[in-house]
């Protein structure tokens, strides 16, 4: 097979080159397209192309494959934890003994925010969204560590993406408190990440949080999933701030931004949303699976297929494991719940959703099971956002670490008004 393709444009012919992924991918490389041709490409939201070469994670939406590094997610979610996978995207190998050790006892250390950060969470209105008070306070406390100002220096990150990694929870746990108008919670440092994570959301003063071990793994879980999806809008987003020499936390901060996005981050508070809705309207869910199948209803069933994914999508295989397992233990009786395994129960067995190959994905099954374990449905997006750090900083370490990388420059195809002469406001 070939390692190079031809373009002709107006009858000359452009040979340009073909990069073979270590799975098999091709692409047509057309990085020097304009300077040769006076043509760019167009692909309007880059949904056809590839703005990077990564060792990170691998997709393929036909066959329903995600890896980290190599490892089938599969593999992870049975035998891994978080943390130990957060190694592995940032490192590119599992950790020793020893360097798990390490990696974990650093977060523990990180866990505590500066004092003087209270002073900012206190300027928010209580009405402030999570979402908004996680992307500011992130840059807020970049300011805490002058090392992370100008061009990222590479022999620090390590210790920059631990800091990110551990103090993104505590952060998102001040937020909740903050909307909810409760005191601040320190974290304890006997408690691994996701129980520390729990601990400072729901405990009080009074009381500390139960933490039973099926609710723990469940939401550790969750964040091993979301840990890294290749470039979908927020990951290229990191890239592109990176690309820039901004710091660590800044481009994390605008990951978050991107992510806050309805149409990233918010697809599972869409889904109980949804369900809320359909409740409200005294339906089990049977009138809206009908209605979802008529184009002129308006009815969108939320949760269901996926823009990469054109097949089950794995991680929501992993997760229907886990949610049908937590909510057995916790003997929950929520008619959201109900209304939830009707809507999955009759997609999967019905052939107008399998046709159109529109199976439960990530977001249906983990907005459930956040809701079991009580994190409010404004959170859900925050969760995301802690799970996917590991994937923001891994990217950002490759931008950053690249001799050959560049400041991203999109280019365009103007449509707007040809050259036109000023008119003094008098004559308009």
């Amino acid at each position: 097979m070939s390692n190079e393709a031809k373009l002709l444009i107006e009858g000359q012919e452009h040979v340009l080159p073909v990069t073979v992924g270590t799975e098999g991918e091709r692409a047509v490389s057309i990085a020097k397209l304009r300077e040769v041709s006076q043509h760019i490409t167009l692909d309007d939201g880059y949904g056809n192309t590839g703005s990077c070469l990564s060792n990170i994670t691998f997709i393929d939406g036909e066959k329903g494959i995600l890896r980290y590094r190599g490892y089938p997610i599969e593999q992870l979610a049975e035998q891994s934890s978080f943390v130990e996978t957060a190694y592995l995207l940032i490192n590119g190998e599992l950790p020793t003994r020893d360097q798990l050790r390490q990696f974990s006892e650093g977060l523990t250390e990180n866990a505590y925010l500066h004092e003087d950060m209270r002073y900012h969470f206190e300027s928010f209105p209580v009405t402030a969204h999570p979402m908004a008070i996680l992307s500011s306070m992130i840059n807020a406390s970049s300011c805490f560590y002058p090392g992370l100002m100008g061009p990222a220096n590479v022999e620090r990150l390590p210790i920059h993406a631990t800091r990110l990694i551990s103090q993104v929870r505590t952060i998102a746990a001040y937020s909740y408190r903050k909307s909810r108008g409760y005191p601040i919670i320190y974290p304890k440092k006997n408690l691994k990440y996701t129980a520390n994570f729990l601990h400072m959301l729901f405990s009080q003063p009074y009381e500390d949080y139960e933490l039973r071990p099926e609710v723990v793994k469940a939401l550790d879980l969750i964040f091993l999933l979301h840990a890294d999806h290749e470039q979908n809008c927020s990951t290229a987003t990191v890239r592109m701030v990176a690309s820039s020499q901004a710091n660590m936390f800044a481009s994390a901060a605008a990951g978050v931004c991107a992510l806050w996005g309805p149409l990233h981050g918010g697809a599972n508070q869409a889904v109980i949303e949804m369900l809320q809705e359909i409740h409200a309207s005294g339906d089990d869910g049977s009138k809206f699976i009908e209605a979802a199948k008529d184009k002129n209803s308006g009815a969108r069933l939320m949760g269901f297929g996926h823009r990469v994914y054109k097949n089950y999508d794995p991680r929501a295989r992993i997760i229907k494991a886990a949610c049908d397992s937590i909510l057995d233990k916790m003997h929950i009786q929520d008619p959201l719940l109900d209304i939830a395994k009707l809507l999955e129960d009759k997609a999967l067995n019905d052939s107008y959703f399998v046709e159109r190959k529109l199976y439960p994905n990530v977001d249906f099954y983990s907005g459930i099971i956040m809701r079991a374990i009580g994190i409010p449905v404004e959170m859900f997006t925050v969760i995301f956002a802690i799970g996917r750090m590991p994937g923001w900083i891994s990217n950002f370490k490759e931008v950053v670490e690249n001799p050959k990388s560049r400041i991203y420059r999109p280019r365009q195809v103007y449509m707007g008004a040809t050259q036109r002469d000023y008119v003094p406001v008098e004559n308009r």
